[in-house]
């Protein structure tokens, strides 16, 4: 069985924790995508962060 990681998209203006997706450890992701922010309440540019 593949190992999983978690990872965590941040909004890069707040700051907060938004959205969680998991992936193959072996990918190489970085992942950028204008998403809802529920502080900010506008769609904002959110990055992959590693929780």
């Amino acid at each position: 069985m593949a190992e999983r990681i978690i990872f965590v998209l941040q909004c890069t203006t707040c700051k907060s924790k938004n959205y969680y997706f998991s992936s193959n450890k072996k990918k190489d992701l970085k992942i950028e995508i204008k998403k809802y922010c529920k502080k900010c309440k506008k769609h904002t540019l959110h990055k992959m962060s590693k929780e």
